[in-house]
């Protein structure tokens, strides 16, 4: 395991996952981008926000029917500690089929969004996104 810090959020990441240079010219909330081959990427993003878990999830949910995601699990749960929305969704493109698997945490006026982009039909990539997710710390 290895770890990420910023200085304001920290994670631990399985030795298989790479930390990519993070594209913040054309995206500049994002904090991190995590690479697993060609299959498999996790993108973090960080912003103030003023809203809150519920009117999120529904954004969030509606956002994802909008671009033709097929919703097939969106729930409320408790992990690392803070309160989150959990979203899993498939993508299906004329280019590509790919699983997204979300989480979201608001904190302190700041959203944390974590998305994985997966084509792993096996449930590891998963797997260690969720352990991922579970050593998620914002410091102090």
């Amino acid at each position: 395991m290895r770890t990420f810090n910023t200085g304001k959020i920290t994670f631990e990441y399985p030795n298989g996952w790479e930390v990519e240079k993070a594209d913040i010219l054309s995206n500049p909330d994002c904090i991190a981008t995590l690479s697993k081959g060609q299959d498999n990427l996790i993108n973090a993003v960080m912003f103030p926000t003023a809203t809150n878990l519920d009117d999120y999830k529904i954004f969030m949910e509606d956002a994802i029917s909008d671009d033709g995601g097929i919703i097939l699990a969106s729930d409320f749960v408790r992990i690392a500690d803070l309160d989150s929305i959990k979203l899993h969704a498939n993508m299906d493109t004329p280019e590509i089929n790919f699983d997204i698997h979300t989480y979201v945490f608001i904190e302190n006026g700041d959203i944390y969004i974590f998305e994985l982009r997966t084509l792993d039909v096996s449930g590891e990539s998963e797997r260690e996104f969720r352990n991922i997710i579970e050593s998620f710390k914002i410091l102090k």
